[in-house]
């Protein structure tokens, strides 16, 4: 069976070497070309590198490149991690049709911020599944899926390259297997469980200090590292990263600063106190939170608003 991948960056290229290294027969490779002057992306370069056929993933929206896509004459594609949004014929070329990567439990959390939403939203387990795109976002018929805990620190981060990084690996190749030998199911999804959200953006990241703590805390790991959950100080946005929440019970208004040394500074929350140890300056570079705390003249008392 001949087998197309589309994807980027570091995901799609371990999908690539994982098929190659099972004895899938790879028929071409689609993937964002490298920008003008630009770092080549992952999964481009390992193809180049092999001498496979290669196919820019924003060409397929083009009559040229759709042509190509087609004289690859593969019999399925994987898709592993592609953000361009595409026409419905692409995924029909193949004779074998399209299966998809998508890192939450569906038909919970479609869209393109799935692990963000996850997070934020407090569920204490997530997953990925395996499925048949169909016109729609993430609405096509499951092929498998793969759960895993969400830990009370898991971040975004943790939750992608520490858990579902290589069990969507392991499950892309179970499910290139299945439908190699003719026994993939296309099991439908019951969409009246389904949940859709927007991409997390730097909007969704504000922290409301009002709020209860756990709240807070899943906001910020649900928006690390990406797109940054922020508090304002002197007219400025401070984004926050590393922290950890403790039970801790002190008096003080939500925002007050109750501590800070050379590691970072304890924030006082409703139910809670939140360990700083990692933030970002509107303007500048990430650092340690002691470090920035020094700098900005932060003191014991201060209340973030």
């Amino acid at each position: 069976m001949r087998v197309s991948v589309m994807g980027q960056a570091a995901f799609g290229e371990a999908v690539l070497k994982r098929l190659i290294g099972d004895g899938v027969e790879i028929a071409g490779v689609s993937a964002p070309p490298a920008p003008s002057g630009g770092r080549a992306d992952a999964l481009w370069a390992a193809a180049e590198q092999l001498g496979l056929p290669l196919v820019a993933t924003a060409a397929l929206k083009e009559p040229a490149g759709m042509a190509a896509w087609r004289a690859l004459a593969a019999d399925l594609c994987v898709m592993a991690f592609v953000t361009e949004i595409l026409p419905d014929e692409v995924f029909a070329v193949p004779a074998r049709g399209t299966i998809q990567y998508h890192p939450s439990l569906l038909p919970l959390h479609r869209g393109s911020s799935a692990i963000n939403w996850a997070i934020i939203t407090g569920r204490t387990q997530t997953g990925l599944t395996i499925f048949w795109p169909e016109k729609g976002i993430d609405t096509g018929p499951v092929l498998l899926q793969k759960r895993c805990p969400i830990g009370p620190d898991d971040t975004v981060g943790s939750i992608y390259f520490d858990k579902l990084f290589n069990l969507g690996v392991d499950a892309i190749a179970e499910a290139v297997g299945l439908v190699a030998v003719d026994k993939a199911p296309r099991v439908a999804q019951d969409h009246r469980l389904s949940t859709y959200e927007p991409p997390c953006q730097e909007k969704h990241g504000e922290v409301r200090l009002h709020e209860p703590a756990e709240r807070i805390y899943a906001l910020i790991r649900g928006c690390n590292p990406q797109p940054g959950a922020w508090i304002m100080h002197e007219g400025a946005k401070l984004r926050i990263f590393d922290c950890r929440l403790t039970g801790e019970q002190e008096a003080g208004m939500p925002g007050r600063v109750l501590r800070v040394d050379e590691a970072g500074f304890d924030l006082r929350l409703n139910g809670g106190v939140l360990r700083v140890s990692r933030v970002q300056p509107e303007g500048a570079k990430k650092l340690p939170a002691g470090e920035w705390a020094a700098a900005a003249g932060l003191r014991e008392g201060f209340r973030f608003r």
